[in-house]
């Protein structure tokens, strides 16, 4: 009998309380994702607009992004995100939607390498904003099959 010790007698309900408190944990877990995800895409808009408005107004050069690049680095050691590539991403995100009300809308719910990927791939504006309103993935699907989907062939017939 000592090694039924650690076994308790489960009462009637519990595994239907341990569901719904694991359903809850899961919910909330996506929900701080996402919320984390919202967060980042707004700071990379702000620091990609910060980039285009000096360079536009103080005649800062390309070479900004570079020295930018390795301070940010070297002030946040444990944050990815801050290669020269990334803030050229984020510079142009800001360029293409210059509202951050209008890109959260349209982007809250993509990663930042489904943005940088619309970014590569889709340059007519309509043309991104109808990838975004359809869904990402159901762009990316088709992508794969044989018939395209209405908005992949939107999207690929205004890509670069």
């Amino acid at each position: 009998m000592a090694g039924d010790k650690g076994k308790a007698v489960v009462p009637e309900g519990y595994q239907a309380l341990l569901g719904d408190l694991k359903e809850r944990i899961r919910a909330a877990q996506v929900r701080a994702a996402l919320s984390v995800n919202r967060e980042l895409i707004l700071l990379y808009w702000r620091i990609g607009q910060a980039i285009r408005e000096r360079q536009e107004t103080h005649g800062w050069g390309a070479q900004v992004i570079n020295r930018l690049s390795a301070d940010l680095r070297l002030a946040f050691p444990d944050m990815k995100g801050f290669s020269p590539r990334n803030l050229q991403y984020m510079r142009t995100f800001a360029g293409v939607y210059l509202d951050p009300e209008i890109a959260q809308q349209l982007l809250r719910d993509l990663p930042w390498g489904h943005i940088t990927h619309l970014l590569d791939r889709v340059s007519a504006p309509n043309a991104r904003d109808l990838v975004c309103a359809t869904g990402y993935r159901a762009w990316m699907e088709p992508r794969h099959a044989a018939a395209p989907h209405p908005a992949s062939s939107c999207a690929r017939a205004k890509t670069r």
